[in-house]
């Protein structure tokens, strides 16, 4: 079984204390450089990497005084530092530090949802071979089209989730960006060689141009790149949810013992993680609307953006590594039923090779329109009357005249359309 990751373990990225654990990184980072340049005496610095440290019950009783974090935070690092305190945030403006800090925890999330999305890809990989023979109907339009397999479903998925993969990385690159370039980012009052060093210790790159925060356009894009996955588990989800109608039933959701289904009707087995994953992928695009409205911003800054990122930042990561998690579970233990999917086929009693016998009257010299005609004078015949299309077009003269019983046979031969599975999950990276 693959390890899980938890919502407590994102859910930490976010606490209170992490924040202020990634603040206090980028003001001693920011210390040390200042340092380098001589403008720190070295037993000021030293007692500084001693001494810096805060307490959150402190933080919080400043704060309802100056209704401002930031400065309740530095207030109570001092407390703890003492005098070599008046060096802390030094040419630094609120946004330097809690931007660039943002930035630590954002590609934090985005680690473990890389972990996550890995994952999920094993898993698809492992049932795409597992099932890359099970036949199953293909439906477009919700109607029976052509046979599939199971497995070919699953590596589109795999195609897809890594697809998701590589978006995710480029998302990453652009929020791992720290900026330490002061109140409207002109580096008046910083050495931009503060910020070289606070971003370089901390993994991160430098904003090559920046006003008091870093663009918005940034976080729009890690939030746009959230949805489009949530998107695509939402995808997932609605399969299996169609897949596992009692009509179909083809694959379902694992139902524990002991588990309950409707509180009126003992007989259901539902959909029921397939439906959240779906109902929170809306939540989840909504948070990137709210993204997208926060990069207009006032001239070099204003505030709008900050109260929605304090509830979307934390909640889009949290919600999607909750998805993950969930999907994940789906898919490890999702129940698939081959022999469901063969008397599916079958349902249509012979229509899905309704395209083989058109190409072989075309291959006998038959022009299209007209080996068309035939072929569907003889489907809307099974449809409407629920006969047998494979008899019907062995009765039809016109088709008699043309092709052998042999070759009418070979129309018929679903496994015609499985000669090319292995090479497609091949060119999808599944051997």
């Amino acid at each position: 079984m693959i390890a899980r990751y938890t919502l407590p373990e994102m859910g930490a990225i976010w606490s209170e204390q992490a924040k202020y654990d990634a603040w206090l990184k980028v003001e001693v980072a920011a210390c040390e450089a200042w340092a380098k340049l001589g403008r720190i005496p070295a037993k000021d610095l030293a007692v500084i990497k001693k001494k810096a440290k805060f307490s959150l019950k402190r933080i919080e009783k400043i704060e309802r005084k100056t209704n401002h974090d930031l400065i309740a935070f530095t207030t109570s690092v001092a407390e703890f530092v003492g005098p070599s305190s008046r060096f802390i945030h030094m040419g630094l403006t609120s946004t330097d530090v809690v931007d660039t800090a943002q930035a630590i925890q954002l590609t934090a999330s985005c680690d473990l949802l890389l972990k996550q999305l890995g994952e999920l890809r094993s898993v698809l990989r492992r049932q795409a071979k597992t099932h890359r023979y099970s036949m199953m109907i293909g439906r477009t339009h919700g109607v029976h089209a052509e046979p599939v397999t199971f497995g070919l479903k699953m590596a589109l998925w795999y195609d897809e989730v890594g697809r998701q993969i590589e978006r995710l990385k480029q998302a990453r690159e652009h929020v791992a960006v720290g900026k330490i370039s002061g109140a409207v980012g002109t580096f008046a009052n910083i050495d931009p060689r503060i910020e070289q060093h606070v971003c370089k210790r901390l993994g991160l790159k430098s904003a090559p141009v920046s006003t008091q925060t870093l663009q918005r356009d940034r976080h729009a894009y890690f939030l746009s790149v959230l949805a489009v996955i949530a998107s695509s588990l939402e995808k997932f989800a609605t399969e299996i949810r169609n897949l596992q109608r009692t009509e179909i039933l083809e694959a379902e959701e694992y139902f524990a013992v002991g588990q309950k289904g409707s509180s009126a009707m003992p007989h259901k087995r539902n959909p029921l993680t397939a439906e959240r994953v779906a109902g929170l992928a809306r939540v989840m695009r909504g948070y990137a609307v709210a993204a997208q409205e926060n990069v207009a911003l006032w001239h070099e800054r204003d505030i709008t953006h900050s109260s929605a990122e304090r509830i979307i930042l934390p909640d889009s990561t949290i919600l999607l590594n909750y998805m993950l998690s969930k999907f994940i579970g789906v898919m490890e233990k999702l129940n698939v039923y081959p022999e469901r999917m063969k008397r599916n086929i079958q349902l249509t009693r012979g229509l899905v090779s309704s395209q083989q016998v058109l190409l072989a009257l075309v291959k006998r010299g038959l022009t299209r329109e007209r080996a068309y005609a035939i072929v569907q004078r003889n489907a809307l015949n099974a449809w409407q009357n629920e006969a047998n299309f494979r008899q019907l077009i062995e009765a039809d003269s016109e088709v008699t005249n043309v092709l052998t019983p042999s070759e009418i046979e070979e129309c018929f031969n679903l496994s015609y359309h499985m000669k090319n599975v292995d090479y497609l999950l091949k060119r999808a990276g599944i051997s």
